[in-house]
């Protein structure tokens, strides 16, 4: 047979390949493993991970430890709880891996043999204990643990009865009524109930506990920031010599924490007690990480107090002569988690243009920081003995897995346990593109087409805004708003990083704050323009979708465009004033807004003014224990829609916070939302 014969055989065996894949389901995404927290062993042979698993009937989550030859090969699990075994922590002797379990009432450290074998409890506080850490000379872990304050400059066993009996009687008490003296009163998805976040230290003889645990920073403060917004990865760390332990305090007076950003470095020295400030920057710090010759202190910082979006720059202290300066002043990104490379160079992660990539960088030099992966968006970066670096990538087609970049060579993937089910699903590649927004600029657009997409024919469009709004659409996996499993639907999936994403430089970014709905709607209309535009759009079913920020930008484009045919609005704000008066976090409302009786311009962008102009029909999801965008919102939204006879529905969840997170709400979710997208804009004609 000639080759020229061949080619049509190989193309129809390829097509018939192809064919064989089918469109994500929401089974497939709930079933898809959830990879992180990779930890290489002291000596560099192997990689501990965890691999979170959706249990639907349960309707919650587990996670299991894993671990791998860093040479590759097969991974081998390593715990067996149903429960959730995560944050793994190698001793430096490589013996034991200590992680935490909630295997009991409460999470505690457990330790476990790191060649396998049962795993034990280590620490048995009334009020659990997080986030393990062993000291470099493998005689203490240090660990987090929420206490009531009052008690915690008491001996250990005193503390601890106290506090069980405090919580006891919380828990038994008929009457459940509280008295605030001080915001905040609720934080993220909880109510505030006095506890603070405390450092403390445990000796570990053989795998055994070796006295009892130690607070370290008494007080009102918590050890490490309460709002995430300030953290990464961890925000304590041990020095070389094991004898500090230098950690990100929240803020000072307490008072003020609601409404302040100000973090700032403190070092509490183990055996003493006694504890030093290091940074005093006005905004915040935090992220430390100490080389491990111990001479450098590295951790990020912002510039601008109140500003939680600020750009982080990467900041370097002489531990011995107290010197101080940026290494990233002319580095246009957000420093995220920070690494160590040896003792002369650093690994962060920083957002680019829609992706996150790891960067390296000299120390004590500086300069232009080096990239050391391209696309996608990779973190957790850990240095691996021999000059490596094991971290997880993934992609808007690819969910997590677990990668390493040699020291001279190109990044490889060295686990991934959803191989086999990826085989199955057709997951298109996405296209970025770049349009003309508000002054000229230029904004970078996600499009993704659906399985089979043919361009023949009008497709329909979901157009996506995202959170933040000091946020961007990453080349990234998510579980909660996936894009594969909206464009499995049939649809056109676009994601617009207008005005106010990061990635894109700081004045970008910026320019949000004060003008929610001025610039970046402009963006926002220009992207719809170019989707409208394209012949195999149908501009005519088009609808849009957003989440918090997101979801403010739908109630916007209530009474700003009658292009979309629906409308969906996931925990979005509505109005400004009752907005300020009940969110977790004064600081970001304050910046965005300023303060509602000083600033007479407070509420120029909020929907609410424009409720009159309301027409497009709006599907609202909002839920009970979102306390950073109150439900106060989506009613008030559903209630101006309703008494105006405008066709919308309202998907309410009286057990999630901001997200909806739990595996069979998170189906619910997705059901509603689709159908509610089908009776408006159908599928490819």
């Amino acid at each position: 047979m000639s080759r020229r014969l061949q080619l049509p055989v190989l193309l129809l065996a390829g097509a018939t390949a192809l064919s064989a894949a089918r469109p994500m389901t929401f089974d497939d995404l709930v079933a898809l493993h959830r990879v992180s927290d990779p930890q290489p062993s002291p000596d560099g042979s192997r990689i501990a991970y965890v691999v979170t698993d959706a249990n639907e009937p349960e309707n919650r989550t587990d996670s299991d430890i894993w671990i791998v030859p860093t040479a590759g090969g097969t991974p081998r699990r390593l715990t067996f709880s149903p429960k959730h075994d995560r944050h793994p922590r190698w001793s430096p002797d490589g013996r034991w891996i200590a992680f935490e379990s909630n295997r009991g009432d409460a999470f505690q450290v457990w330790l476990i043999p790191a060649d396998g074998g049962e795993a034990h409890v280590l620490t048995s506080l009334s009020t659990g204990a997080t986030e393990p850490t062993w000291s470099p000379d493998g005689s203490r872990i240090a660990f987090l643990s929420s206490v009531f304050p009052a008690f915690s400059d008491k001996p250990f066993a005193e503390s601890d009865r106290l506090n069980r009996e405090k919580s006891e009687a919380l828990e038994k008490s008929k009457v459940k009524a509280q008295v605030f003296e001080r915001l905040p009163v609720r934080k993220w998805d909880s109510l505030v109930d006095g506890r603070r976040s405390h450092l403390f230290v445990v000796g570990v003889t053989n795998g055994v506990q070796a006295g009892s645990p130690k607070d370290l920073t008494p007080g009102e403060q918590d050890a490490v920031p309460w709002s995430s917004t300030f953290a990464a990865g961890a925000e304590f760390a041990w020095s070389p010599d094991s004898k500090e332990i230098v950690h990100t305090a929240s803020q000072f007076p307490v008072r003020e924490e609601a409404w302040s950003t100000d973090h700032n470095l403190w070092a509490v020295d183990v055996a003493t007690g006694s504890r030093r400030q290091l940074t005093t920057n006005a905004a915040a710090d935090g992220c430390p990480r100490i080389s491990p010759d111990g001479r450098w202190l590295a951790f990020r910082a912002q510039s601008r107090a109140g500003f939680e979006a600020d750009r982080w720059q990467l900041h370097l202290l002489d531990r011995g002569t107290g010197a101080l300066r940026s290494l990233t002043a002319d580095f246009d990104s957000s420093v995220e988690n920070i690494a160590w490379m040896g003792s002369d160079r650093v690994v962060i992660e920083a957002e680019d243009q829609g992706t996150k990539r790891l960067w390296s960088l000299a120390v004590p030099g500086g300069g232009r920081p080096e990239p050391l992966t391209e696309g996608g968006s990779s973190g957790e970066a850990a240095s691996v003995r021999g000059g490596a670096v094991v971290f997880t990538r993934a992609s808007l087609d690819a969910p997590t897995a677990v990668w390493i970049r040699p020291a001279d060579g190109k990044p490889t993937k060295l686990v991934d346990p959803n191989t086999a089910r990826l085989a199955e699903l057709d997951l298109p590649k996405p296209e970025s593109v770049v349009v003309k927004g508000a002054d000229g600029d230029p904004v970078q657009m996600w499009i993704l087409r659906p399985p089979g997409f043919d361009a023949s024919k009008k497709t329909p469009l979901v157009f996506w805004v995202h959170g933040g709004p000091q946020g961007a659409w990453m080349d990234g996996w998510s579980t909660r708003w996936n894009p594969q499993a909206w464009a499995a639907q049939g649809w056109i999936v676009a994601m617009p990083n207008p005005r106010g994403s990061t990635g894109f430089g700081q004045k970008f970014t910026d320019q949000i704050s004060h003008d929610w709905g001025g610039r970046v709607f402009t963006d926002l209309m220009a992207c719809a323009d170019w989707c409208a535009a394209q012949p195999w759009i149908d501009k005519d079913r088009m609808a849009a979708a957003g989440g918090s920020y997101g979801g403010y930008m739908m109630n916007w484009f209530q009474s700003h465009t009658e292009r979309f045919k629906t409308l969906v609005t996931h925990c979005g704000v509505y109005e400004f004033h009752s907005m300020y008066g009940t969110t977790d976090e004064l600081w970001f409302d304050e910046w965005e807004h300023g303060i509602p009786w000083k600033n007479p311009d407070f509420a120029q962008h909020s929907p609410d003014r424009f409720a009159a102009k309301f027409r497009t029909p709006n599907l609202i999801i909002h839920n009970e224990r979102d306390y950073r965008v109150p439900i106060g919102q989506g009613l008030a939204l559903f209630t101006a829609l309703q008494r105006q006879g405008v066709p919308s529905k309202l998907l309410y969840f009286p057990d999630e916070g901001h997200w909806v997170l739990k595996p069979q709400n998170s189906r619910l979710w997705h059901d509603t939302i689709f159908d509610w997208l089908r009776g408006y804009i159908g599928t490819a004609k």
